[in-house]
């Protein structure tokens, strides 16, 4: 690309800081230099039109994890660690809530439903037998008793009469979250580049060269930002993995409200006002789900729709309006990785599927990197 000396100089010159990714932790990282650096020359690069991976992509969870996803962390993680990344997620959503608002935010607090199909008895009985426990090792959490047992309210079939209700979920509107928070970045004077891929860096002792699809530049600082794309960048733990959603055409009369979650969180629904989204199905092909490329595959697709014509909207007829998907980055335990790479070179990735929750956390915490180093 054949910039000019006006382009180079009023956007790509003297830049201290540099924010790779747009996404919730891209920004909030963004936001965060600039109450600790008033002055500071701050650029965002973004290779989508929009936030590309999750971000705007995501099935708008404000959530802290199922009771049987909780115990399944348990198998490979200590209870102060499950209680740790619990407080992680509250309180992110928290710091979401008070920077954006719950108005530009489109936050409700409809709590969260686990249900549990016939054929997982044993699921079932564990997770039920499990609750006061769970409670307990979350208390110093919620200052409360999450979890507690519904009837079958919304009448969902093939599934057991009772499901797990975590009173404190909730759910916001992705769109208007990632539209708010965009405009106060632009609002403090913070520049954001779309259409804009990294290729690569190299270090010095006074800067980082930046190569792009577009340009070259230097920066002080870099700060990747990028999740399940960040195996490009960084050599960290991170895998890619594809989360595919579909949504309907609106349903009259649609009387399901709230957040739901079956087989371990590896399916999810919630009503959209008058829609239905329902996401899910990595796990029938894990190896074919890890990847950066969006797209959708007809075998996990099918299942979203049996779930909707079996279980979740069994007395309905329905149409199916968008399918998209989204990248997420996940490793072998569900613990961000925030960093410095090197002493210029900054990395906060791997939010595990739980960036709405602890994205705002993650991007506080790799801005504070700089100082720290």
């Amino acid at each position: 690309m054949n910039l000019s000396y006006w382009e180079y100089k009023t956007w790509l010159s003297n830049i201290d800081f540099t924010i790779v990714g747009s996404g919730i932790v891209g920004l909030n990282c963004a936001m965060s230099l600039r109450i600790k650096y008033p002055k500071a020359r701050i650029l965002v690069l973004e290779k989508g039109i929009l936030p590309q991976g999750a971000s705007t992509k995501n099935a708008g969870f404000a959530c802290f994890g199922s009771l049987s996803e909780i115990l399944s962390d348990l198998k490979i993680n200590t209870p102060e660690e499950v209680v740790d990344l619990v407080q992680k997620r509250l309180d992110g959503i928290q710091a979401l809530r008070e920077n954006l608002g719950d108005t530009n935010i489109g936050y409700q607090q409809l709590g969260g439903h686990e249900l549990f199909l016939e054929k997982d008895m044993e699921l079932y009985d564990i997770s039920m037998s499990k609750i006061e426990e769970i409670n307990e090792v979350l208390f110093p959490v919620f200052k409360d008793n999450a979890f507690s047992v519904s009837r079958n309210i919304f009448n969902f079939l093939n599934i057991n009469e009772k499901y797990i209700t975590h009173k404190f979920e909730g759910q916001i509107n992705t769109g208007s979250m990632m539209q708010f928070l965009l405009s106060k970045v632009l609002q403090s004077n913070i520049t954001i580049l779309n259409g804009i891929t990294v290729e690569q860096f190299a270090e010095n002792r006074e800067h980082v060269e930046v190569k792009t699809n577009r340009f070259h530049f230097k920066t002080k600082q870099l700060f990747i930002a990028t999740n399940g794309f960040s195996a490009s960048l960084v050599k960290e733990k991170v895998r890619p993995a594809r989360a595919q959603v579909l949504i309907t055409r609106p349903i009259k009369n649609l009387h399901i409200k709230g957040n739901f979650h079956l087989e371990e969180g590896f399916y999810y629904f919630r009503n959209i006002e008058d829609r239905i989204l329902l996401g899910g199905g990595r796990n029938l092909d894990f190896k074919g789900e890890e990847t950066t490329d969006f797209g959708s595959t007809a075998i996990i697709q099918e299942k979203l729709e049996t779930l909707l014509r079996e279980t979740v909207l069994p007395r309905n007829s329905f149409e199916i309006d968008q399918r998209w998907s989204g990248i997420m980055g996940v490793g072998s335990v569900k613990k961000p990785i925030i960093k410095a790479v090197s002493s210029r070179v900054y990395c906060g990735v791997r939010l595990g599927g739980m960036g709405v929750a602890i994205g705002s956390f993650v991007g506080k915490e790799l801005a504070s990197m700089y100082s720290k180093s």
